[in-house]
């Protein structure tokens, strides 16, 4: 699925290249002018070409003498990928990061990018995530949220509105169950879902007390538990799971899979972000998008997940530093996050930059203006994805009966507590 020539064979090709001996001339236009060489550097994502299309267009304009080769590796491998290539001195100029930014920085694979000028542009809560004591880094592209998508067709068909409470959103389901149309789809194959959604609902029921606002450097600290504190919020969540609203089978349905039975109006509900958008227009393009956030145990504006989205990190031990650090300056300009948002909605982390999310997210609008966005693992927690990776396929042992939400819970405190435990 990667969008360039395995490293090898680049390796293999450039000292292929190197051994060419005899009287060879730099190479020139046609004014016999020599032509520069350009800068050829890796930037190693997890987020598809798609979304960054226009994006990569606008820095090849932007910077004639920088080639910046795009190599997507889907989430599900983008980690052991991404070890492996730094393990063995093959990794990318440029690393798509998220969650594991404290951890990279911590082990010393990151460059310091606190000093860098367009760091400026960015405001700083969206930095406070890939900060490590006050050092920066990586920078933020558009930040991201997600929220349960509806059929506004099949929602008015059978006069049905989006919930305000959870209890309204179990009763929506059921009612069309009565109708005969299946009421969410869920791609519960890859462990997100669960964990993102279940995660909702402790935005609504627990980080909405401001009694809760230190919990996560606490929890970082060792010194308070998932367990203790998330367990009534994500038990009453699991009302899905035990009613009947998400079902085992769904633990078979790959993200496309859930994708294409929504686009294709076989199910009333998704749970996905904006970045979606695109691929179920291109589907189905009669079809009528809402989204709604997930609703708590009491009726308010409800929450989404999301918060500054990947970011860009530099590997410390790139060749092409200068190159690098260009591509990082052009894109924190208001015109490369215009470029950005073009393919991806979302907000951008950059001062003054603003965007028009549109009607799909009107429903979201109040969720969006408290605030009521939050993913807790990538804001705070040092080691957030190896906890929350093993939160969501304990979650995905719940849905098919094996487990407790107890023991899930237990299960992310245990490796918070272990990553903790290991040597510096």
């Amino acid at each position: 699925m990667k969008n360039k020539l395995p490293v090898t064979l680049i390796l293999l090709l450039s000292l292929a290249g190197c051994g060419i001996t005899g009287n060879q001339s730099e190479p020139s236009d046609r004014s016999g002018s020599p032509v520069p060489e350009k800068t050829e550097i890796r930037l190693l994502a997890y987020n598809s070409m798609s979304i960054r299309t226009t994006y990569l267009e606008y820095l090849n304009r932007m910077l004639p003498d920088i080639t910046v080769t795009y190599d997507y590796v889907p989430m599900d491998y983008y980690s052991s990928t991404l070890n492996t290539q730094l393990l063995s001195e093959t990794g990318p100029d440029i690393i798509e990061v998220g969650g594991e930014t404290r951890l990279m920085a911590v082990s010393g694979k990151l460059l310091d990018l606190t000093e860098q000028s367009f760091v400026n542009q960015y405001s700083a809560a969206s930095l406070t995530p890939y900060s490590v004591n006050g050092l920066i880094y990586a920078t933020p592209l558009q930040s991201w949220f997600e929220g349960i998508f509806y059929n506004k067709r099949i929602f008015e068909q059978y006069g049905l509105s989006p919930p305000h409470t959870f209890d309204e959103f179990i009763e929506l389901h059921k009612q069309l169950t009565k109708v005969g149309i299946k009421p969410q789809t869920m791609g519960a194959q890859s462990w997100e879902p669960l964990m993102k959604q279940s995660i909702g609902m402790v935005g609504n029921d627990f980080y909405s007390m401001k009694e809760n606002a230190s919990f996560d450097l606490e929890f970082d600290a060792t010194r308070e538990t998932l367990k203790e504190n998330w367990l009534p919020a994500v038990t009453e969540w699991s009302r899905l799971i035990t009613e009947g609203c998400l079902t085992p089978d769904m633990l078979n349905y790959s993200y496309e899979q859930a994708m294409d039975e929504f686009a294709n109006e076989q199910a009333a509900m998704w749970e996905s972000g904006p970045w979606s958008v695109g691929a179920i227009l291109q589907k189905n393009p009669d079809i009528q998008l809402g989204m709604f956030p997930i609703p708590g145990t009491k009726e308010g504006t409800g929450w989404l997940i999301g918060g500054p989205g990947s970011a860009l990190a530099v590997n410390k031990n790139s060749r092409h530093i200068d190159a690098v650090l260009k591509v990082l300056a052009v894109t924190a300009t208001p015109e490369a996050q215009a470029a950005l948002l073009a393919d991806s909605e979302g907000m951008s982390s950059v001062v003054d930059v603003d965007a028009d999310l549109g009607p799909i997210y009107s429903d979201c609008e109040a969720a969006l203006e408290a605030g009521h966005i939050y993913a807790p693992w990538i804001t705070t927690w040092t080691y957030g994805n190896p906890i929350v990776e093993t939160y969501g396929k304990a979650l995905q042992d719940v849905l098919a009966g094996q487990k407790t939400v107890e023991e899930a819970l237990q299960e992310a405190d245990e490796v918070n507590r272990k990553m903790h435990e290991l040597p510096k």
